[in-house]
């Protein structure tokens, strides 16, 4: 058992191997007692603040969701409910909502200003997703993983194939190396994680016997994954020519049929954090066909997104567990 009471969660390098795991049993206890009907709140009385910079579907539900089930109360604020970045700086942000609130999520582009959140707020503050990291996708990766796999992380191989700049592709990395499993980063050379990010999974998979592989080459990463994740390619927003090159250079990263195939494990799994441009039936999916010419899906063909491989519903599911343990863990009574 490890003591996380008060602690904040910005990102996966804040944490040992052993308190990670900590958070994953108690996010199965919590789960399966939500499922039982046995849930104890722990939360009653507490009051959260949602903020989000950048809109969301799992994280804001999930966030929600496991406040109530918890007896928590929330308040969402976006963009345009607060003043943060706008006529106040986010440290007196912090300073205010400190005195209000018992935990703070926050989601945005700058790492930094979860960072100054937790600094000044002098309650737990929660990443729920920067431009950096994804730390709470990443204890929903690892549920869904050891779930389907059956077996602890630090059996499990899995391969990143696809934008690996992102923060998908940094957590993955820096994750594995942290829970000891055997993780490959496939991506060109220019959207492979920073240097400095790989350092930081160097050091610690030398602590925790993780295997680390980051290649731009699919047929060097691909066989002996169990679980096949990627992400979107391009955010809406880019400029068009960013569009064009970007999509010219991850063809060949794409999951479809053939790369699960390469694996040589038929019972490879599928992963994504979503939303998934797998077909057209958004908005973004036709905007993304019409432009790049891929019907068949962008990061991912919807042949993979739709198949028994496929085990994304799982994964965004446990958004919801690993959330709920969080709070639990650092404000529960």
């Amino acid at each position: 058992m490890y003591n996380l009471r008060n602690r904040s969660f910005l990102k996966e390098t804040d944490f040992s191997t052993g308190e990670l795991n900590h958070l994953l049993e108690l996010s199965r206890s919590l789960k399966l007692a939500k499922y039982s009907g046995t849930e104890v709140p722990h939360l009653e009385g507490k009051e959260i603040a949602l903020i989000f910079e950048k809109s969301s579907t799992r994280t804001r539900a999930a966030f929600e969701v496991a406040c109530y089930d918890q007896g928590a109360n929330v308040t969402y604020l976006d963009p345009s409910g607060s003043q943060m970045g706008h006529k106040e700086s986010v440290t007196d942000t912090a300073r205010v909502l400190g005195r209000m609130f018992d935990g703070i999520e926050f989601r945005g582009a700058a790492h930094q200003a979860v960072e100054d959140l937790a600094r000044f707020a002098g309650v737990p503050v929660y990443n729920g997703l920067t431009d950096d990291w994804h730390p709470t996708q990443m204890l929903a990766d690892f549920l869904t993983m050891t779930e389907s796999a059956g077996k602890p992380a630090d059996r499990i191989a899995y391969c990143y194939i696809g934008d690996a700049r992102s923060n998908m592709g940094r957590s993955l990395l820096v994750m594995g190396a942290i829970m000891g499993s055997d993780v490959r980063i496939c991506a060109p050379a220019e959207l492979q994680p920073p240097d400095e990010v790989q350092e930081i999974a160097r050091q610690r998979a030398g602590q925790s016997g993780a295997e680390i592989l980051v290649t731009d080459d699919p047929a060097e990463a691909l066989p002996g994954s169990e679980f096949v994740h990627t992400d979107v390619w391009v955010s809406m927003g880019e400029p068009d020519g960013e569009w064009d090159r970007r999509v010219d250079l991850l063809k060949p990263y794409q999951v479809n049929a053939a790369a699960l195939e390469k694996t040589g494990n038929p019972s490879a799994r599928f992963m994504h954090c979503l939303p998934a441009f797998h077909n057209s039936e958004t908005t973004v999916g036709r905007q993304v066909i019409e432009r790049t010419g891929m019907e068949g899906g962008l990061e991912v063909t919807d042949e993979v997104f739709e198949s028994i491989a496929s085990i994304v519903f799982d994964q965004a599911e446990n958004r919801l567990h690993t959330i709920k343990a969080i709070l639990v863990a650092t404000l529960g009574r």
